[in-house]
């Protein structure tokens, strides 16, 4: 079969790898579309992960095989599918903290899903993968892991009817983001950016305010915008560990800031403390996403309450990976998601 392998930095080669073989519990799937991440990107252009390996995880594809005891699916039926999976009964997954996991962080489908054929173990054929309905296009059903992680993500920042939303950073995770506050009551949602491109995409989906941080001091901007109130919730959707000050300046009492990007370690912020006692202020991180988002994730999809249209803007072949990288890593391209298709 064919895949996309990474060997060491920004080292990627199309090859013929073998097709894995599957046991009795298992499924095989034909990967039809899989997703771009900027956390694929950070892991082919950084050295957080071992080489050589096969990237990808926002995949969907075709049973083309089956394990004799499975029963739930059939040849044929097209499925999405998480590239973690907890193991229910550590410490962490005991308090719920899923993503917290050791075999969550390490467990992985095989291969990755930037090739043709990928196996399903029997774990996460269990409790992360999902059919999806005839209605959802291959192109869409790769944003269901990235909701799936947003809905996460939003659920920690516990979002209130008539809340006021910043989401700072709209690649696909701040503009999903968001919609999903839009969904969840928020009346008043602004993003920044430093594309207009991008910020002019978040309007177009629904979004209240954009600023421009190229042209516009955001905290004056949001000041602005709040009345000096400041922002209930803050997303952090981009990795610019100096955002978290920022946020902590714009986010109201009593406010709440997700983080959900990462930085490089070691990275040190200054912070106004007092704001944590006196205004009661909290930042919380967020990590991937548990089993228990996906089933919300995909029902979104298929009752067409998120605008996909203005988000999937390209769509490369499986042996051009490394140009749909460099498209989508280009401040002068107007580019949000792209898409890998094992065929076009």
């Amino acid at each position: 079969m064919k895949a996309s392998v990474c060997y060491k930095k920004n080292d990627l080669r199309t090859e013929d790898l073998p097709t894995p073989e599957i046991s009795d519990n298992e499924v095989l799937i034909k990967m039809l579309a899989c997703g771009l991440c900027g956390t694929d990107i950070q892991k082919i252009r950084g050295d957080s992960v071992t080489k050589p390996t096969v990237l990808g995880h926002e995949v969907v594809g075709q049973i083309v095989k089956k394990g004799k005891n499975i029963n739930n699916y059939q040849l044929g039926d097209r499925v999405i599918t998480a590239i973690h999976v907890p193991c229910f009964t550590c410490h962490y997954c005991n308090k719920g903290h899923y993503t917290i996991c050791e075999q969550f962080r390490t467990n992985n489908i095989d291969p990755g899903g930037f090739a043709e054929f990928i196996r399903i173990p029997e774990l996460h054929l269990k409790h992360l993968t999902h059919k999806v309905s005839d209605n959802v296009t291959d192109e869409e059903a790769t944003l269901i892991e990235p909701i799936a992680c947003c809905l996460h993500g939003l659920k920690q920042a516990d979002i209130r009817p008539d809340d006021s939303v910043l989401i700072m950073g709209v690649g696909t995770i701040g503009i999903l983001h968001a919609q999903l506050a839009k969904i969840k009551g928020a009346n008043k949602v602004i993003v920044s950016d430093m594309s207009e491109y991008k910020l002019q995409k978040a309007l177009k989906v629904g979004c209240d305010y954009a600023i421009n941080i190229t042209e516009k001091d955001i905290i004056s901007e949001v000041n602005q915008i709040t009345n000096g109130q400041g922002v209930d919730v803050i997303v952090i959707a981009a990795g610019v560990s100096s955002l978290v000050s920022d946020a902590v300046n714009m986010v109201r009492r009593a406010g709440r800031i997700i983080v959900f990007s990462g930085f490089d370690k070691n990275k040190l912020v200054t912070l106004d403390a007092s704001r944590f006692f006196k205004d009661e202020i909290s930042i919380i991180g967020t990590y991937s996403v548990t089993p228990y988002e996906f089933p919300e994730a995909l029902d979104l999809l298929e009752k067409r309450k998120l605008n996909t249209d203005e988000m999937i803007t390209h769509v490369f072949p499986l042996d051009k990976l490394s140009e749909a990288i460099d498209l989508s890593t280009d401040p002068k391209q107007s580019v949000l998601k792209v898409i890998i298709k094992s065929e076009i």
